[in-house]
């Protein structure tokens, strides 16, 4: 196998990404398949589960034949986030299939190559075959601004109301120390949609949805699909037939 990523934008992508899957898991199984590449897996609760498709075209030099590689998170973004700008970023694995290396390579003065090797971690992960869903309500809003209110949010409470129906959107929490609600106007979204009729008032883990919402550097906007009878999903948009999506159950609402 070898992965050769040389682009800015993409190699930020990729950075901002592990940056947020380190904060929900310890452990990815990448999978290598021959039209793109595919991440999927569950936080150690079993809460959320994360599922990433990044299109072949992203990759200069692609080489592949369907495989999977189990490595540290934490570990992987600590390497990757040390490349610099005029670094390509080269995966490949080893004869023995025991270690992921990892070369940051560049041409240009001022940089040295470096190089790394982590071991690979044995373990068995089954795809899950996430089906299509119609949902109760769609909306988009800017990654920046979520991003600030779901931050401000976790210093008041540990769950996130959201309440909305077709002239009103909410987002709520309350804790020991106080409560903190924002109105959103229906236009300051960037898309709303909602079925004619709808009240939704649903509940989520905020620590969750902080998890998801840490970084901007993926999307310009963050899409969010509710409904009462299945998981939120949460996703970026990343183009060329590229995405990153979280999915979160609502937790059982005592309203």
């Amino acid at each position: 196998m070898k992965v050769v990523i040389n682009d800015n934008y993409h190699k930020s992508v990729i950075v901002a990404l592990f940056n947020l899957l380190k904060s929900c898991t310890s452990c990815v199984c990448t999978m290598f398949k021959k039209g793109n590449l595919h991440i999927q897996g569950m936080d150690k609760a079993h809460v959320c589960l994360f599922d990433i498709k990044m299109a072949k075209k992203w990759f200069p030099e692609y080489i592949c034949d369907d495989e999977i590689y189990c490595f540290d998170t934490h570990t992987f973004y600590n390497i990757i986030n040390s490349a610099g700008e005029t670094h390509s970023i080269i995966l490949s694995s080893t004869d023995d299939g025991d270690n992921l290396d990892i070369d940051l390579l560049t041409t240009h003065g001022g940089l040295f190559n470096k190089h790394f090797r982590i071991p690979l971690i044995d373990m068995e992960y089954e795809v899950l075959d996430i089906p299509e869903t119609d949902y109760d309500a769609e909306f988009s809003i800017h990654s920046k601004k979520i991003c600030d209110i779901v931050s401000q949010m976790t210093s008041f409470g540990s769950d996130l109301n959201i309440r909305c129906s077709e002239d009103s959107f909410d987002l709520i929490t309350t804790g020991i120390i106080g409560e903190m609600s924002v109105k959103i106007p229906i236009h300051d979204l960037t898309a709303f949609s909602i079925n004619e009729g709808e009240v939704i008032n649903l509940k989520y883990s905020l620590s969750y949805i902080n998890k998801m919402c840490l970084t901007n550097k993926l999307s310009n906007e963050i899409d969010f699909f509710i409904s009462r009878d299945c998981p939120m999903k949460i996703k970026y948009d990343l183009g060329e037939n590229s995405s990153f999506a979280f999915y979160i159950a609502p937790k059982i609402n005592d309203d």
